[in-house]
């Protein structure tokens, strides 16, 4: 009993890559300049949202609400990794491993029904758009959007304090940067068959179920679409879609080949790297994917902050989309 209770008392060891120094560096510096990018570019869609009014419509309401998700979801994991990755010391104490558990779990669940929303009024505007503003009204948009909250958090109430209260047997070395479930279940000195097909319930409930209500979606756009005769309509009709299915893409690409597979199915420098990219890349180019090289967002930022800002958004999306590219 007192090895099982270890890791309570004495808390875990992120083992990172902390066998490859030069490595870490270089992770660091990435990481850092991304967290940054991702800081900027999210407040910076929240600010123009909120401060003008061209902006306040379902679409950038619900883009404000994944903005202040990735802003939450990169400072609830990054600080620790950040600390982790420049120094010798790779511990994080019990308290601080659960809290980061249950916040990655839930607004990783959140952002999939969140998508999936977004999905939804993309329908809406594409397939019925002289209804699009009395469907898409300020009450339902805040009933989906707090649907989604509520939805990642609960997933994540159950599934955390499970993970959590896996017996390790006195192991504390977690072979990854962040408290993640698949780490944390692999470390177990128990079979977890039981909690991984728990796992995989919620799974499809929070990450597959969204995905098919997605595919739904963009199957009545893509018949809408092949339906307007006029080339331009087309393109504008695209030209809407485009970004969320590019964000779709990258999220639920990582995450179906974490989280609907067994925890040993993969190594861990895989789910690694896997991670990095989820957590680092994802949430710095959603800004750049969905609006700043938006007209509406370059004229809010006119208004706002002046022209001058304005160069340094498209500047800045050049750069975000380069480093993207050498990713």
């Amino acid at each position: 009993m007192g090895r099982q209770n270890a890791s309570s008392s004495e808390g875990f060891i992120l083992v990172g890559f902390s066998d490859r120094p030069r490595l870490e560096l270089g992770l660091f510096v990435v990481v850092l300049t991304f967290y940054l990018l991702t800081l900027l570019g999210n407040v910076a869609i929240i600010l123009l949202s909120t401060l003008d009014a061209r902006l306040h419509t379902p679409m950038y309401f619900f883009l404000a609400n994944l903005s202040f998700l990735d802003v939450c979801f990169t400072t609830g994991s990054i600080p620790q990794m950040l600390y982790n990755l420049w120094g010798p010391d790779k511990t994080i104490s019990y308290v601080g491993c659960a809290v980061q558990l249950y916040f990655v779990l839930a607004l990783g669940g959140v952002e999939c029904v969140l998508l999936a929303v977004m999905a939804y009024d993309r329908y809406v505007a594409v397939c019925k758009p002289l209804h699009y503003t009395v469907i898409m009204h300020p009450r339902l948009c805040g009933q989906l959007a707090s649907a989604a909250w509520l939805s990642g958090f609960s997933n994540s109430l159950i599934m955390a304090p499970q993970t959590l209260l896996l017996p390790r047997c006195g192991h504390r070395r977690v072979d990854h940067f962040l408290c993640e479930m698949p780490a944390l279940i692999g470390m177990a000195c128990v079979d977890t068959t039981t909690l991984e097909a728990l796992a995989f319930a919620l799974a499809i409930f929070i990450i597959l179920t969204p995905l098919l209500l997605i595919l739904t979606s963009y199957g009545y756009i893509a018949r809408a679409v092949l339906g307007i005769s006029s080339a331009v309509g087309r393109r504008k009709a695209l030209n809407t879609c485009s970004s969320h299915l590019a964000v779709v893409s990258l999220f639920y690409g990582t995450i179906i080949y974490m989280y609907l597979q067994p925890a040993n199915a993969y190594s861990q420098d895989q789910g690694k790297f896997l991670t990095l990219f989820y957590t680092i890349v994802t949430p710095s180019v959603n800004p750049l994917i969905y609006t700043l090289r938006n007209k509406d967002v370059k004229e809010a930022v006119k208004k706002v902050l002046g022209k001058g800002w304005v160069r340094f958004f498209v500047a800045l999306s050049g750069f975000v989309r380069m480093g993207f590219d050498l990713s």
